[in-house]
């Protein structure tokens, strides 16, 4: 049986679903083509790890840098490790192949642990709020992954159009649930 690193946090994984919520107790993030990472800083050491819980802090330099920068004595961020292409948009390619890492950042969609404090009995879209407010001043080693407060099917529609994932979030995040687009390419 693998032993989990210590301090590691396991991330909250979707289920599929075949039609998007819909309602005011949802949120709606486009998903990123990349690597799921959790970051964890307490005090001046940074820890990425990866869904698994293998450690990924020695590939990703500019998040690791961004993340000792920030403020607080201590952190657990979730997101989703990113390169872009020359297009602007996210290639999964760059990051697999480990050809860009040095430009690889993390668009962050949730905090799960701040000065000690576990967030994760808050409300998502407090803590969503609440990484906003970290991140205000961070440097391009991580970007706020902005949710989209709209109907489930017209957020859906837009993110197909796009090619992307959608994933909605209950507010209160007891659920998470992956939306396919039947144009996406994951």
């Amino acid at each position: 049986m693998r032993v989990l690193p210590a301090g590691f946090v396991p991330p909250c994984l979707p289920t599929k679903a075949r039609q998007p919520p819909s309602g005011e107790l949802w949120l709606h993030e486009i998903k990123h083509d990349g690597f799921r990472v959790i970051a964890r800083k307490n005090g001046k050491h940074v820890r990425l790890y990866s869904r698994p819980g293998n450690d990924l802090t020695y590939r990703f330099a500019l998040i690791v840098g961004t993340v000792a920068r920030l403020r607080p004595r201590s952190c657990i961020i979730d997101g989703e490790a990113v390169c872009c292409g020359d297009d602007g948009m996210p290639s999964f390619d760059r990051i697999r192949y480990r050809r860009h890492d040095e430009s690889v950042f993390l668009y962050a969609f949730d905090l799960i642990e701040l000065n000690g404090d576990d967030l994760r009995r808050e409300p998502f879209d407090t803590r969503k709020a609440t990484l906003a407010s970290l991140l205000r001043r961070a440097g391009p080693g991580l970007r706020l992954n902005e949710h989209i407060e709209a109907d489930g099917p017209t957020v859906y529609a837009h993110a197909c159009k796009m090619g992307r994932l959608l994933e909605a979030k209950a507010r209160d995040l007891t659920t998470a649930v992956l939306l396919l687009s039947a144009s996406a390419s994951f």
